[in-house]
């Protein structure tokens, strides 16, 4: 018998002298108010459901209810009751409901109770009470006669949970019914080709008359699932005589096949799982293969961005530190070189792309090798900055893209420094005995790529005979103080190397400090590149 769905009794108008009684056809209540009872305080009664029979208990037991409900009959009755009221019924389930209703007999309202009904003998849950089991994988069928699927009722996975089942009768159905919740493909081979006609119409009872039309058309459709579906699982199902095509199927790129006249619900949820799990781990091995080959395309890029110096003969020291953005892994727009040119001086470069990527980064590789080019060929100064914005204006993408860059020529005898800028930070110079200060920034010149035919004059520099001078981005000044919009700017910079020399640190030593504490101060990777140059001299 259908489980009863227990619901809200409203007063019958009949009940309530409101209205006169149905005729019999309408379908009026069965249930009474007791003797000696006002109809507006009789108790709620369930609503009869016109597909199961109604029962009455036998037992006596008190049947205590409380509630004001709302429903619409379906009888010839029409009133309205309202009320609250206590009532002894001929049940003995207890319950208790909420609502305004207007009707009699057949009613609508909302029943809160959750519990068993011990009626006559009879025992059920409340409907309103249970939830379908969820659902944890969901596995497509493709096969030609769903009716004779080998797919048993229930299938349950590993946890016990359901596995939901769809069925696709043709490719064109699958396309539509491959969600992105679907886990697994359950391909038939023996699903007709998606071709305009079968050519062989008896191809399973003509032996081996037309064995190779039929390989050729059932890996056709197992190629044509892949290529739809390349990132779910697909389990081919063949005959137990048909071993070989499926062996050919998983070398196609199936994860599996089953035998589809062995098949049992135990070993096809298994299959399931298994697939699932291996196309799961190919992906990730996939993913993983194809991180390698980036890393291996981003060491050769960095190692064009990142150079080794040429500083053979020359008394001075060399530190750099590179740290790109937190948005790439490998690679930024920043970039510089040292060299040192057969009379004796040395040349220091450091740059800035704008905007971040490997496109950039290209870009900055490009005028790094331009650079050091034109320094081994003997240009300096305006005229070395001058054919580097050729360059750049050549090797752009875009004509809004511009490079910052900051260029010193060190004397040979360490003592005296030209310096040119494009738009770029003055270099930090410290000397022992005197306090880390900024160099000059007053003839600072723009950016390569904004100006066509602009001008970059050299500044005469005096270092002394012991010194540090280092050279930054725009990425070490522009990091966060705390959580609120102040930057550390070019001042904070100051005092803070400042503080780090007089610790006494030095060379990476001292570049890996102030990258790590900008970074602290930032509240985490900063948002821009950060290139860090460092050259000593000792006397």
């Amino acid at each position: 018998m259908p489980v009863p769905v227990p619901r809200q009794r409203a007063i019958p108008a009949v009940e309530c002298g409101q209205a006169p009684a149905a005729s019999p056809d309408s379908g009026p209540s069965k249930e009474q108010a007791p003797p000696g009872t006002h109809p507006a305080e009789h108790p709620t009664t369930r609503r009869e459901n016109p597909t199961e029979k109604r029962e009455k208990p036998t037992d006596t037991s008190p049947d205590t209810s409380t509630g004001t409900g709302t429903g619409t009959g379906t009888d010839s009755r029409t009133s309205t009751g309202t009320g609250t009221g206590t009532g002894t019924g001929t049940d003995s389930r207890t319950s208790t409901g909420t609502g305004t209703g207007t009707g009699t007999d057949s009613r609508t309202g909302t029943d809160s109770r959750t519990g068993t009904d011990t009626g006559a003998g009879r025992t059920h849950t409340d409907r309103t009470t249970q939830s379908a089991a969820p659902t944890n994988l969901t596995v497509l069928l493709i096969e030609d006669d769903p009716a004779g699927s080998p797919i048993v009722p229930d299938l349950l996975d590993q946890a016990g949970k359901p596995i939901r089942v769809r069925t696709a009768r043709n490719l064109t159905e699958a396309g539509r019914l491959l969600t992105d919740d679907v886990h697994c493909i359950l391909l038939d081979l023996a699903l007709s080709a998606p071709a305009p006609a079968r050519t062989n119409a008896d191809g399973g009872g003509n032996g081996n008359g037309g064995g190779d039309d039929e390989d050729h058309d059932e890996l056709a459709v197992l190629r044509h699932v892949l290529e739809l579906a390349p990132r779910h699982a697909v389990l081919a199902l063949t005959s137990s005589s048909d071993a070989e095509r499926g062996a050919e199927a998983v070398a196609v790129g199936a994860q599996d096949y089953l035998f589809r006249d062995e098949l049992d619900g135990r070993l096809l949820s298994r299959a399931i799982r298994y697939a699932v799990e291996r196309k799961r781990s190919d992906s990730a091995e996939r993913r993983l293969a194809e991180g390698r080959l980036r890393a291996q395309e981003n060491r050769r890029l960095e190692r064009g961005l990142l150079p080794t110096p040429l500083l053979a003969g020359s008394p001075l020291r060399f530190a750099a530190r590179y740290r790109p953005g937190r948005s790439r892994a490998l690679l930024g727009g920043d970039f510089y070189d040292v060299v040192r040119t057969p009379d004796g001086t040395v040349h220091a470069m450091i740059g800035d792309v704008c905007g971040h990527g490997p496109d950039e980064a290209a870009l900055g590789v490009e005028l790094r090798i331009a650079w050091r080019a034109l320094t081994l060929a003997g240009l300096c100064g305006d005229e070395l900055l001058g054919t580097l914005q050729q360059v750049l204006e050549h090797e752009r993408s875009d004509d809004e893209i511009f490079a910052t860059l900051c260029a010193v020529d060190i004397s040979p005898d360490g003592r005296r420094a030209g310096l040119c800028l494009a738009g770029h930070p003055s270099p930090l110079l410290s000397r022992p005995g005197e306090p880390a200060r900024l160099l000059p920034y007053d003839n600072n010149g723009p950016a390569l790529g904004l100006l066509p035919g602009a001008r970059w004059p050299r500044m005469q520099v005096e270092l002394g005979a012991e010194w540090s001078l280092m050279l930054y981005t725009d990425g070490l000044i522009e990091g966060h103080v705390g959580e609120g919009r102040e930057r550390l700017g070019q001042d904070g910079m100051v005092e803070m190397v400042r503080r780090q020399l007089a610790e006494g640190l030095a060379g990476e030593e001292l570049l890996r400090t102030a990258v790590n504490e900008v970074r602290e101060l930032n509240g985490g990777e900063l948002a821009d590149d950060v290139a860090v140059v460092l050259l000593d001299r000792t006397a």
